[in-house]
């Protein structure tokens, strides 16, 4: 069974704005997380906190982006929330998330991997549940990006 997420989006907007809704801290707690500390460089930090208060769960303290072409691609590591940390957060690697955009007529083709997954049942109940956040984040970042437009 293929153990890779994959979706992807278009956006009404260049691919230099759709990779700061990626790369950009103010952009992301638009759609994505409620606190963001992110340095758009290789080996730069890529937090994300759903949970400011309680910073070492339900956030990816700790991971770092690991390739990045400026409005082109990113890829960083990922955690998983407080009920899939036991085994999610403490594993080498980490879950992988890709995000690749591409220059479209009416916008931005934005192509989202998140890979790394393991085989057994928990780490199958965690990609479940990732591919159900995935898409309600990615519709999310759609509307956003149509309010910013309008």
């Amino acid at each position: 069974m293929d153990k890779i997420i994959y979706r992807s989006i278009n956006l009404n907007c260049s691919p230099s704005g759709a990779f700061e809704f990626f790369t950009v801290n103010e952009r992301l707690e638009k759609w994505l997380t409620g606190t963001a500390d992110v340095e758009p460089v290789v080996g730069g930090k890529y937090e994300l906190f759903w949970n400011p208060t309680d910073r070492e769960n339900d956030s990816t303290i700790g991971c770092k982006v690991l390739a990045l072409t400026k409005n082109k691609l990113i890829c960083f590591e990922w955690k998983g929330p407080k009920h899939f940390k036991h085994f999610m957060n403490n594993v080498r690697p980490l879950t992988n998330v890709a995000v690749y955009f591409a220059p479209n007529p009416e916008g931005t083709e934005v192509h989202l991997l998140h890979t790394g997954w393991r085989d057994t049942d928990e780490w199958e109940e965690a990609r479940e549940w990732f591919v159900r956040a995935w898409n309600m984040s990615l519709n999310q970042l759609q509307k956003c990006v149509e309010k910013s437009e309008s």
